[in-house]
């Protein structure tokens, strides 16, 4: 019989979904529960504050996350309650992490060699509990450029786990191959994995991959060695048409695009649809094929791009689904327009609006509808081009960046303007004003006054009454967590 799924299992589900005000309510409320049965410092509230702070962490609120574990270690357990000491390296460890994510990197080396000692007279230097602060550890001198203590603090943590047959040594090996090609000097950074079992080489991989915003941040010409050297592995190792190899080269591609080698970007999904196609994955091929029409017109090849989603069009319509369709079309419509080509850029849009109507994807129809009305604006056919976008608005979250744009355009539209896509701050700060209005107690909240100020949102709070403190407490953490569920939505699009 499966077991019911616990709070933090809720917790994260909904933060999966992009709820992150709903996922930290249900530890919030954890946290009071954990404090009101055991006490404040007692293990099971250190416990409860990590959780929380795992949460925000996963949801990159990396201050608010320290505060969560710096709680958590705050009351130290004696060594002489080891489960518990255990625990509360653990917490320091995180402690460490977040700060490394933050850019706190002073903090966090001193973290992590604190850490370090305490690990080492707990568990002794070559034990895999104490190499769980050496891989972070070297993680932090690499970002400083200390190239010579992070690979040897690397190489340490490698042989403790390689020793023990530890899982963790992928990671390690992950991080060398990093730390390897920011040293330069023409060093392979992926040597003898023929040595390595399959499961391990792929968790190299995934752990390379899943570092790619970090090692982007150290150089992006870094992360384009990194990746081109991991792809060259995995083919060799696995062929080209299996799943990482094709993880690798789209992570490939999004790095040329990241750095403006557009040609490198093209050839790897060039490579990644050719894969598809052998396989016969029709729609993985037909979103590559759409990935490398905007490669081909970011790359300035107008025609390259224009008979690719030509070719996507007719692969969009052998597989039959309408959103599929629509979203080909929409694509398709938008770089017409831009090429000039204005009539067939309206044909291309209206039937985009009409496939999407014939499916099933609320999404997909508000998106194109939105398209289709700011073509309509810039054609000076103001009045249909009103009513189109506000039926796309109908269908869309209030954060999608397509609404955003659709709202912005909307006043201009009001103005009797042509182009311009009107206040745009404004409008963000306006869906901002109404994400978190739905989110907040009404018995408390009369209104948000709601600015942007240097890309940050500036509020001012109208209250009802007179609040409590506690009610102070959760009103500020519910905004700082709309703040991010809303940024979040509106990176992702959902």
């Amino acid at each position: 019989m499966s077991r019911s799924p616990s709070p933090l299992d809720i917790a994260y589900g909904l933060l999966d979904e992009g709820r992150l005000v709903d996922a930290e309510q249900v530890l919030v409320r954890e946290l009071r529960a954990a404090e009101r049965r055991h006490g404040r410092g007692s293990p099971e509230w250190a416990s409860a504050q990590c959780d929380l702070g795992n949460l925000l962490f996963s949801a990159g609120q990396l201050g608010r996350a320290v505060e969560c574990y710096r709680s958590a270690c705050s009351h130290p357990p004696s060594a002489g309650h080891p489960e518990a000491y255990k625990d509360h390296l653990t917490y320091r460890l995180n402690l460490a992490t977040v700060l490394a994510q933050a850019g706190r990197l002073d903090e966090a080396e001193d973290e992590l060699r604190r850490n370090l000692r305490e690990r080492h007279d707990f568990y002794g230097p070559d034990h895999p509990g104490y190499a769980f602060a050496l891989e972070p550890l070297a993680d932090v001198l690499l970002r400083r450029g200390d190239i010579g203590q992070a690979r040897r603090a690397a190489e340490e943590a490698i042989g403790v786990f390689w020793r023990h047959g530890h899982e963790r040594v992928a990671t390690a090996l992950a991080l060398r191959a990093e730390i390897v090609v920011a040293g330069g000097g023409g060093e392979p950074a992926f040597t003898d994995l023929e040595r390595l079992p399959d499961d391990v080489v792929e968790q190299i991989a995934l752990t390379v991959m899943s570092r790619a915003d970090h090692a982007a941040a150290i150089g992006g010409a870094l992360l384009t060695s990194l990746l081109t050297g991991l792809v060259s592995a995995l083919e060799e190792r696995f062929g080209p048409d299996h799943q990482l190899t094709l993880n690798a080269l789209s992570q490939l591609a999004n790095a040329g695009r990241d750095i403006g080698d557009e040609t490198g970007r093209v050839q790897a999904i060039e490579k990644v649809l050719a894969s598809y196609d052998r396989q016969g994955r029709a729609e993985d091929a037909l979103m590559a094929a759409l990935g490398l029409a905007m490669a081909r017109d970011d790359a300035g090849d107008t025609a390259g791009a224009l008979a690719t989603y030509e070719q996507a069009w007719a692969r969009a319509d052998r597989i039959g689904r309408p959103e599929l369709r629509a979203q080909v079309l929409r694509n398709w419509g938008l770089a017409l327009s831009a090429a000039g080509r204005t009539a067939e850029a309206e044909r291309r849009l209206r039937e985009a609006v009409a496939e999407a109507d014939l499916g099933h994807d609320p999404e997909m129809l508000g998106r194109s509808r939105i398209a289709l009305g700011l073509f309509l604006q810039h054609q000076e056919r103001l009045a249909e081009a009103r009513q189109v976008v506000e039926a796309g608005l109908s269908t869309l979250d209030v954060a999608h960046p397509d609404a955003i744009t659709g709202r912005s355009h909307l006043g201009a539209i009001a103005r009797g303007c042509a182009c311009g896509c009107g206040d745009v701050q404004g409008t963000i700060a306006e869906a901002f004003r109404e994400f978190v209005m739905a989110r907040l107690p009404r018995d408390l909240l009369e209104d948000l006054d709601v600015t942007v100020e240097d890309g940050d949102f500036a509020i001012q709070v109208r209250l009802r009454r007179e609040p409590r403190p506690d009610e102070i407490e959760q009103m500020n953490r519910l905004i700082e967590s709309a703040n991010a569920e809303f940024r979040g939505r509106l990176a992702s699009g959902r």
